[in-house]
C-alpha cells in the first residue's frame, strides 16, 4: 500500500514538473491563454503590476477549497500536493531562469510545446485524481457529476479564458488560444484513455484449468468460464473471459499457446474497464 502511494505521488510530482515546464517556458511568454488559472493569470499579468506566476497562486488557493468541498478529501489531498508542487516550481524557474520573451521567434513551434507537454503532464495527474488547482478542479467537479470527459470538461469551464486573449493580446494571439485549448483537451482525453487502456481476452480451448490457473495465480486476476460446442469439430470447448493489463498479454498469449496450441485467442482494446485490479468507477 505505501509503495503504491509513493509511486503515485511520484507520478503527480512528476505531472506537476511536465506542467510546470511548458506552462513556464512556451505558456506564459507567448501570452497563450488557452484556459486554466495559468491562462487567466496571463491575461490578468498583462493588465495589473502582478506576476502570473503570483495571480496563479492567489487563485489555486481558492479552487484548493473548493475542490475540498467538492471532491471529497482524498482527491482534495493529491490536489494540494500537485498544486503546490507545480506552485514552488513556478517561482522557482521564475527565480532560476527569468523569462523576458518567448524562447524562439517561431509561434506556432512554441504552440505545440505550450499543448504537449502541460497536456502530458495533465493526462497523468487527472488518472490519478489530482490536478494542478484551478479550472482543472472545476473539471474535475463537472466530471463527476455529469458524464463528460475530462478533456471536454476542460474545454467547457476554459472556453470563456480562451476568449477574453482575443480582446487583451489581439485576433493573432486569440486565435492561438482557442486552437490550443481545444487540441488540448482533445490530448488529455486520448493520453488517458491510451494510459487506461487494458486487453479483454475470449480464450477458446480445451484445457481450460491450466489456463485459469495461470491467469489466477501468476496474472493475478479472475476469469468467467463457459461451456461451448465447436461447429466445424463437435468438440466440446471452454470459453474463458478475462480481462488483463497491457503489459501482461504477451506472457498469457505465449502462455496459452504454449499449453493449448490449438486454442483460439480474441484480443480487443479497452480503456474502460471497471472492477478489482482496474478502475474503481
Amino acid at each position: 500500500m505505501k509503495s503504491n502511494t509513493a509511486k503515485e505521488y511520484a507520478i503527480i510530482t512528476f505531472g506537476a514538473l511536465l506542467v510546470a515546464i511548458g506552462v513556464y517556458l512556451f505558456k506564459f511568454p507567448n501570452n497563450f491563454a488557452f484556459g486554466g488559472v495559468t491562462g487567466f493569470a496571463t491575461v490578468v499579468a498583462k493588465l495589473t503590476p502582478l506576476s502570473a506566476s503570483m495571480v496563479s497562486t492567489i487563485l489555486n488557493i481558492l479552487f484548493l477549497i473548493l475542490g475540498w468541498v467538492f471532491l471529497g478529501k482524498e482527491c482534495g489531498i493529491k490536489t494540494i500536493y500537485g498544486t503546490v508542487i507545480f506552485t514552488i516550481l513556478l517561482s522557482i524557474f521564475e527565480w532560476v531562469a527569468p523569462m523576458n520573451g518567448p524562447l524562439t521567434h517561431q509561434p506556432i513551434l512554441e504552440l505545440v510545446y505550450a499543448i504537449a507537454v502541460p497536456a502530458a503532464g495533465a493526462a497523468l495527474l487527472f488518472r490519478l485524481d489530482s490536478s494542478t488547482g484551478g479550472t482543472e478542479i472545476l473539471a474535475m467537479i463537472l466530471k463527476k457529476h455529469t458524464s463528460l470527459d475530462i478533456g471536454m470538461a476542460l474545454l467547457l469551464t476554459d472556453l470563456l479564458l480562451a476568449a477574453s486573449s482575443f480582446f487583451v493580446f489581439g485576433v493573432e494571439t486569440g486565435l492561438f488560444s482557442l486552437a490550443g485549448l481545444v487540441v488540448k483537451s482533445l490530448i488529455i482525453d486520448s493520453m488517458i484513455a491510451s494510459l487506461n487502456r487494458n486487453k479483454y481476452f475470449t480464450i477458446v480451448c480445451s484445457k481450460p484449468d491450466l489456463i485459469v490457473d495461470y491467469i489466477n495465480n501468476t496474472l493475478h486476476h479472475g476469469s468467467t468460464q463457459t461451456g461451448a460446442t465447436g461447429s466445424y469439430t463437435g468438440s466440446h470447448k471452454t470459453i474463458i473471459y478475462t480481462a488483463i493489463k497491457t503489459k501482461e498479454t504477451r506472457m498469457l498469449v505465449n502462455y496459452v499457446k504454449k499449453v493449448d496450441p490449438h486454442a483460439f485467442l480474441f484480443i480487443q482494446n479497452s480503456s474502460e474497464i471497471i472492477g478489482k485490479g482496474f478502475l474503481s468507477h
